[in-house]
């Protein structure tokens, strides 16, 4: 599990003020790996060179000691890259950003997440982003900084994916359902849109994914033992609806990898629709008239973005210990989308 929260530590013992910039915890089932190579893929945007050089200078902690660029990696190892200076050069303010709020109490808050909002601020997005949005809503609750890490967002999914979010108001809440993600106890369900259609009912994804070698910004599927980088992913789809050249499938996420559902499914040949990082913004099924292009083309306009929506959510309440589960209503882009399928014959 990688976590890319930004968290100011002061539990180092070391050197109280360090701050850290990557965490991550190794995978029960990695096997033993120099650590130099297990963080340059794991972390997008360095250089190997630059890992080891961080270890030799002490940067880089294993159970809360440091060690150098050989030491192999072993399962559950907690991994820590610190530094003297805190890890970003902004602060999440208040911004007046609508939120669909699903639900709230005093110790979790649940959001149904607009299409096109950036989850985490970071490069390129130092501000309207959803924690910007959360700030604002709780802006008059003195216990709530939008800056501490120990507060905030549980999980994450991407810009252009839709849908359900939840964020912890307590330390004692995050740290709740942090543990529930880590240990898969939570139930979580998408709806997607993808190209060709789907004979089967039903089916699973038994899949490892690592970065593409090609290009450390895309995930990729290999075989069992193929990259020892590899973390171990299912998805379960089960198809909802069949269309003349896409189905519209439900994924139930067993694990929760980086672009888990968008990879897996390209893998078996059913590319997102209108994924443009993994070529699903090319007509990939259908005909070749210029008619049948045009109206793939004005489906992309109606849904600029990945048809992908996380749709439930089920948890424990962190202090209740009460099961809860929530569904969400598909966004209008989505909904449309869907809708000019429908009305979509190939004879006409």
């Amino acid at each position: 599990m990688v976590d890319y929260e930004e968290l100011e530590s002061d539990d180092f013992t070391q050197t109280p003020k360090l701050h850290e910039h990557f965490h991550c915890t190794v995978d029960k089932g990695q096997s033993l790996l120099r650590i130099d190579k297990y963080l340059f893929n794991c972390m997008a945007g360095t250089s190997r060179n630059r890992i080891q050089e961080a270890a030799d200078a002490g940067n880089i902690l294993v159970n809360g000691k440091s060690v150098k660029s050989s030491y192999r990696v072993k399962p559950n190892d907690e991994i820590s890259l610190v530094m003297d200076y805190p890890p970003t050069d902004y602060t999440i303010t208040p911004q007046d950003i609508p939120l669909n709020i699903v639900y709230e109490d005093d110790q979790i808050i649940l959001i149904n997440k607009q299409p096109g909002l950036v989850v985490h601020p970071g490069f390129g997005n130092f501000d309207g982003t959803l924690l910007n949005a959360l700030a604002w809503h709780l802006r008059d609750n003195p216990n709530f900084d939008p800056n501490d890490s120990r507060i905030g967002l549980v999980h994450r999914i991407d810009k252009d994916t839709s849908g359900l979010l939840l964020a912890a108001k307590t330390p004692e809440a995050k740290t709740h359902l942090g543990q529930q993600f880590f240990v898969k106890s939570t139930k979580r369900t998408y709806n997607a849109l993808v190209w060709g259609v789907i004979k089967e009912d039903e089916g699973t994804i038994n899949a490892p994914l690592a970065r593409d070698p090609r290009d450390r910004m895309l995930f990729t599927v290999f075989k069992e033992g193929e990259n020892p980088l590899a973390k171990h992913a299912v998805t379960h789809y089960k198809v909802l609806e069949r269309f003349a050249f896409c189905t519209l499938v439900e994924c139930r996420l067993e694990t929760g990898r980086t672009h888990q559902i968008r990879v897996h499914m390209k893998s078996i040949g059913h590319t997102l629709f209108n994924d443009d990082r993994y070529g699903g913004n090319d007509i990939l099924k259908g005909l070749t008239t210029a008619k049948y292009r045009q109206f793939v083309k004005n489906c992309f306009e109606v849904c600029p973005r990945q048809a992908l929506h996380a749709k439930t959510l089920g948890f424990t309440h962190p202090t209740t210990g009460e099961f809860m589960q929530f569904d969400s209503e598909l966004p209008d882009d989505m909904a449309a989308l869907l809708e000019k399928w429908r009305r979509y014959s190939p004879v006409e």
